[in-house]
């Protein structure tokens, strides 16, 4: 027993040893990713010490996505992001981490060249220049030009030049946005591991937002204007996807992460209320979506007759390299029910290929709700996350009363 003990000091102090000697700093720092157009996408990101191991905490809004597999090796430091399968290999280099972000896309591998420094709280400006206005509140935003417009809700909330919020559009929300409003001008960004957002504005006025821009990814690109509009509202969420005339069921067969083939007509499901949740790993509303439902909705209505059963669809139709992700995904939620994998990709048209009773899709997470006979009653596009406030109150209060009443009948 003492051996063993000393043996478990003898590798902490190890591993506590290595980490300090990094000299990483423990704290604060501002992440920098470049995009093609030299714009700087920034994030904040904490830095601890955990029993002798790096941790890390993204930091967007009020949110604090944690990654714990952070490995340093002399001077250098691999973070290998908890989901959206991406990774950051840097350098420590004169107190900066200094590197690339590599987003791996099934096929093909994404990079963006990225620089920290620590003791780094600001986002945007380390002396943001005063705000010329205030723009908490709803708008009513379009992005894209041309036939490819699309309307969206904008929800902000400024305090000082500090500046929170989100886009909600038909298919979900970009999250937890943040920034600062300086002089007459709005920044907000995003970074959650897959996703990398740029949004600025002109502010020309206290009714009106001109010259937006979004920058996603390396090179992503899009404009949006915005007027403020406390009424603007996307369509109902539960009119968007529907099933082709004649058919009140839906049916699959596919994988779970052992390879067995699972049906929506096995036994599991039968005299059941079903919610077929049709998502992907790489897909951050996703991974709002699942957080409901593992953190709280689960819980509350498995024991009561309610069975839920993930669709993924990957990057790659390989099933060992979709496994890999799912589980993943699975492992970091610690997911209860059945995740099968569909050996279809995200891309256009494939989710009505494999399930060819849709009469469209439009995009992800879209959630299939299935009475206890075995009939759809509501298919649910889209999720708005606890980034949106009180739209997210109203989808739970929402769906929790849909769940109670198919269950009574």
């Amino acid at each position: 027993m003492k051996s063993k003990t000393l043996l478990f000091l003898v590798l902490f102090l190890f591993a506590a040893t290595g980490f300090a000697q990094t000299k990483l700093q423990i704290g604060v720092w501002r992440g920098v990713l470049k995009t093609s157009s030299g714009n700087n996408l920034p994030f904040n990101f904490s830095l601890a010490d955990s029993a002798g191991k790096p941790v890390i905490a993204i930091m967007n809004g009020d949110e604090r996505l944690q990654v714990t597999d952070v490995k340093v090796d002399g001077d250098s430091v691999f973070i290998h992001m908890p989901f959206f399968d991406s990774e950051f290999r840097l350098r420590h280099e004169a107190n900066f981490l200094v590197g690339k972000w590599i987003k791996h896309l099934g096929t093909k591998d994404a990079t963006m060249d990225f620089i920290a420094q620590p003791n780094a709280t600001w986002r945007f400006f380390k002396d943001s220049p005063a705000p010329a206005f205030n723009v908490s509140g709803r708008w009513s935003a379009i992005f894209g030009d041309g036939d490819k417009r699309d309307t969206t809700v904008g929800e902000f909330k400024q305090t000082g030049s500090k500046l929170t919020g989100t886009f909600l559009t038909t298919t979900g929300d970009y999250r937890y946005l943040e920034g600062s409003v300086a002089g007459d001008s709005l920044y907000l960004s995003c970074f959650d591991g897959g996703h990398a957002f740029i949004f600025t504005a002109k502010i020309s006025s206290d009714q009106t937002l001109t010259d937006g821009k979004m920058y996603s990814g390396y090179s992503g690109l899009d404009h949006w204007t915005a007027v403020r509009n406390e009424n603007a509202k996307l369509p109902d969420a539960y009119s968007l996807t529907a099933l082709k005339s004649g058919y009140d069921k839906i049916a699959f067969t596919f994988r779970d992460l052992k390879g067995n083939k699972v049906s929506l007509s096995d036994a599991r499901f039968k005299n059941k209320v079903v919610i077929v949740q049709i998502l992907g790993s790489w897909c951050p509303n996703c991974m709002d979506e699942t957080t409901f439902f593992v953190n709280s909705y689960y819980a509350k209505y498995h024991p009561k007759g309610v069975e839920i059963v993930g669709l993924a669809y990957e990057r790659t139709t390989d099933f060992s390299k979709s496994q890999r992700t799912v589980q993943q995904l699975k492992d970091h939620f610690n997911i209860p029910y059945p995740l099968l994998i569909t050996g279809y990709t995200p891309g256009k048209g494939d989710p009505q290929k494999s399930l060819p009773m849709l009469a469209d899709f439009k995009g992800f997470p879209t959630t299939i709700i299935i009475d206890k006979k075995g009939d759809v009653r509501k298919i649910h596009t889209g999720f708005s996350g606890p980034g949106t406030g009180e739209y997210y109150t109203q989808f739970v209060d929402e769906f929790d009363k849909l769940t109670d009443d198919l269950l009574a009948e």
